[in-house]
């Protein structure tokens, strides 16, 4: 079966919001690359000012899921995360695990819907983290970290 793992993009606070996200799901990043490290490329301009900031980082969020993430270059636009109402979902292996990251991840942002039991059976809650990022936490009894609606 195929994975999926979402992919954030962020206007210039990538590191910092990936230097969170490592903080409530811990281990450690498996790849940073930065503008600086690849090779000069017209069609794809950064800034000097932009050399530092992140072209692609990978956090392993576990058993083969991954979390990744990168700046966009101000040539190519911004990006606003506020506007953008897809959400992450996180499928827990426990109530204690879902709350951990709920209560984790949402510190500093918006709660839209509490950790509580769900009208589908599950325990799920929702919220925009501080750096405007939609999440979905669920625990099921019946699929442990699998999330099945």
């Amino acid at each position: 079966m195929a994975t999926i793992n979402p992919s954030i993009n962020f206007n210039g606070n990538a590191e910092e919001a990936f230097g969170f996200y490592k903080s409530v799901f811990g281990g450690e990043f498996a790849m940073i690359v930065r503008f600086k490290d690849l090779p000069a490329d017209p069609k794809m301009p950064f800034g000097e000012h932009e050399a530092s900031k992140i072209m692609h980082i990978v956090l392993p969020t576990g058993e083969g899921s991954v979390l990744t993430g990168n700046d966009v270059p101000e040539a190519m636009g911004k990006t606003n995360e506020r506007e953008n109402r897809s959400k992450i979902l996180v499928g827990a292996k426990s109530k204690d695990e879902a709350n951990k990251l709920f209560n984790g991840l949402s510190e500093g942002g918006e709660v839209e819907v509490p950790m509580a039991d769900s009208p589908w059976g599950s325990y799920f809650g929702m919220f925009r983290d501080k750096y405007g990022i939609e999440w979905m936490i669920d625990f099921s009894e019946h699929h442990k970290g699998e999330v099945k609606h």
